[in-house]
C-alpha cells in the first residue's frame, strides 16, 4: 500500500506546486519588442510643417491656459517669432528628452511603495533505502511593511517626479528666451544685409561719378581706386552678412526642431520684452526663477530620500505559511523579523545626509550664480541702452546728412575721395553698431525676463498624444505659463 502511496503524494505535491507558480505567472506582463526605425523618424521630422494639425491644436491649448501664443498657427505664409516659439515648444529636440524624463520619473512614480511579491518556496525529498512517503514543504512568504517604508518610498518618488516636472518647466522657459534671443539677432542680421545694400548703393553711384573724372583726368587712378577698393570691402561685408543671417536662420530652424532642409520662411521681427523693473528684484528672483524652482524640488528629493533611509532602520516583519507531509499531513508556519542593533543602516543614512547637505549648497551657490546674472544683464542692458540713444540722437543724423551732402557734390563733379570714404565708413559702422547695441540690449531684457521668471507658476506645456512621433516623449495634462 505504501509503495502505490508515494506517486500520490508525488503528484499532488507537484499538482500544488504547479498551481501556484501558475498562479503567481497570470501577474506577469508580456515583452513586446519595438525596433528603433531613424528613417521613419527622418519623415517624421521633414513632415512637422506639412500636417501643421497637431501643432495648431497645441497653440490653442497653450493660448487657453493663457501661455503667449498666436490667436492662429499658420505656417504657409511664413512664421512670426510668436509661432516659431509654439513650433519650439512642440518639437525641440532637448525639451523632447526632458519630457521623456519626466515620463521615466512618472513611471517610477505610480508604482512605487508596491509590496514586496510573495516569495513561494517548494522542498522535496525521497528517502531511496525505505519505503517512507515522499517528504514536501510548500510554503508561501510575505512581507508586512510595518516599519512604513513603502510610504516614504511613494513620497520621495513623487518628489522626485516633481524635480523632473520643474526641469521640464524650466526648460521650456528657457527654451522661450533662446528663440526670442536668437530670433532677435537673425532679425538685426537681416536689417544689417539692407544696410549695407544701401551703402553699397551710394558707393556705386559715387564710383561711377569717380570713373568718369578718372577718364576726363579730373582725379587720381589712387583716388579712383580707394573707391572702388572700398566697393569691394563693403561687398564682402555683404556676404559675411548672409552667411551670418543663413547661420542663426539654421540655428532657428534647430531650436524648434524642423530640418534644415525644411521649406519654410521666417518673419523678421525683434522681441519687444516686457517691463521688468521690481522694487526686490531679488526677491522676486527667490520667489520665481524657474532653475531655483529646480533645486528646491532637488532639495526635497533629498530630504525625502534622507527619511526613507532613517525608516529603513526600522525592520518589516516576514511571515511564510504552507503545508508539507512527513509520513502525515502537517501546517508549516514561520516568522523573521531583522534585529537592527549591528548595522542599522547607518552607512545610508550617513550618504543621505551628505547628500542633502549638497543638494543645500547646489541650491545656495546657484541662487548666488543667478544673482550675478541677473546683475550684469541689468547692466547691459542700460549701458546699451545709454550708448544706442548717442548714437541715434547725434551720431547717425549727423553722418546721414554728410553722406547725403557728398554724394550731392559728387554728382556735380566735385569729389573729395578720402571724405567720402572716412565719412561711408564712418555711417557703416555708427548703423552697424546700432543694429549691435539694439542686439544687446534685447537680448540683456529677454535673460532679464529668464532669471526673474513668469508671472505666474508654470506647469509643462500641455503636448498631449497628438505629437505625432514625439506621442511617446510626455503623458502630462498641465497647462502652460
Amino acid at each position: 500500500m505504501e509503495q502505490t502511496d508515494r506517486p500520490h503524494f508525488v503528484r499532488q505535491a507537484m499538482s500544488r506546486g504547479a498551481c501556484t507558480a501558475v498562479g503567481l505567472l497570470f501577474g506577469c506582463q508580456a515583452y513586446q519588442p519595438s525596433p528603433l526605425d531613424l528613417a521613419a523618424h527622418r519623415d517624421a521630422v521633414d513632415a512637422r510643417l506639412t500636417n501643421p494639425e497637431p501643432i495648431a491644436a497645441f497653440a490653442e491649448r497653450l493660448a487657453a491656459g493663457g501661455a503667449p501664443a498666436p490667436e492662429s498657427f499658420d505656417p504657409t505664409d511664413g512664421l512670426t517669432l510668436a509661432e516659431g516659439e509654439v513650433v519650439a515648444l512642440f518639437a525641440n529636440p532637448s525639451l523632447r528628452l526632458a519630457r521623456m524624463e519626466m515620463g521615466v520619473s512618472l513611471a517610477a512614480a505610480e508604482y512605487a511603495g508596491l509590496w514586496a511579491d510573495p516569495v513561494f518556496g517548494f522542498d522535496g525529498a525521497e528517502i531511496l533505502s525505505t519505503a517512507d512517503p515522499f517528504e514536501y514543504g510548500l510554503v508561501l512568504g510575505v512581507t508586512i511593511p510595518i516599519s512604513g517604508r513603502l510610504g516614504v518610498e511613494r513620497d520621495r518618488a513623487e518628489a522626485a517626479y516633481d524635480a523632473d516636472v520643474r526641469r521640464v518647466v524650466d526648460a521650456e522657459w528657457a527654451l522661450r528666451a533662446r528663440v526670442r534671443a536668437t530670433w532677435s539677432a537673425w532679425s538685426a542680421s537681416r536689417q544689417r544685409e539692407d544696410l549695407l545694400r544701401g551703402l553699397i548703393g551710394r558707393v556705386e553711384r559715387a564710383s561711377a561719378v569717380t570713373d568718369r573724372l578718372e577718364a576726363a583726368g579730373e582725379l587720381t587712378r589712387v583716388e579712383a581706386r580707394l573707391v572702388r577698393s572700398e566697393l569691394v570691402e563693403l561687398r564682402g561685408a555683404q556676404v559675411k552678412a548672409a552667411a551670418d543671417s543663413e547661420r542663426l536662420r539654421l540655428a532657428l530652424l534647430g531650436l524648434m526642431g524642423l530640418a534644415p532642409d525644411v521649406e519654410v520662411s521666417l518673419v523678421p521681427g525683434v522681441f519687444s520684452a516686457p517691463p521688468t523693473d521690481y522694487p526686490d528684484a531679488v526677491s522676486r528672483l527667490i520667489e520665481a526663477n524657474t532653475t531655483l524652482a529646480v533645486r528646491r524640488a532637488e532639495y526635497r528629493t533629498a530630504e525625502e530620500a534622507l527619511r526613507l533611509e532613517v525608516r529603513k532602520q526600522y525592520p518589516d516583519v516576514t511571515i511564510g505559511g504552507g503545508l508539507g507531509s512527513e509520513n502525515d499531513e502537517r501546517l508549516l508556519l514561520g516568522f523573521s523579523i531583522p534585529v537592527p542593533i549591528l548595522n542599522a543602516n547607518r552607512g545610508g543614512i550617513a550618504e543621505a545626509l551628505a547628500r542633502r547637505e549638497l543638494a543645500r549648497g547646489v541650491a545656495q551657490t546657484t541662487f548666488e550664480a543667478l544673482s550675478r546674472e541677473l546683475a550684469a544683464a541689468q547692466a547691459t542692458r542700460d549701458g546699451a541702452a545709454r550708448q544706442l540713444e548717442v548714437l541715434k540722437r547725434d551720431l547717425v543724423p549727423m553722418l546721414d546728412d554728410q553722406a547725403t551732402e557728398i554724394e550731392r557734390l559728387a554728382e556735380l563733379g566735385e569729389v573729395n575721395t578720402l571724405v567720402m570714404l572716412e565719412t561711408v565708413t564712418r555711417n557703416y559702422e555708427a548703423k552697424s553698431g546700432m543694429l549691435d547695441l539694439r542686439v544687446e540690449q534685447v537680448k540683456a531684457e529677454i535673460e532679464i525676463a529668464r532669471l526673474l521668471g513668469p508671472d505666474e507658476s508654470m506647469s509643462p506645456a500641455p503636448v498631449g498624444s497628438d505629437v505625432g512621433d514625439l506621442s511617446a516623449s510626455t503623458s502630462n495634462t498641465g497647462g502652460a505659463g
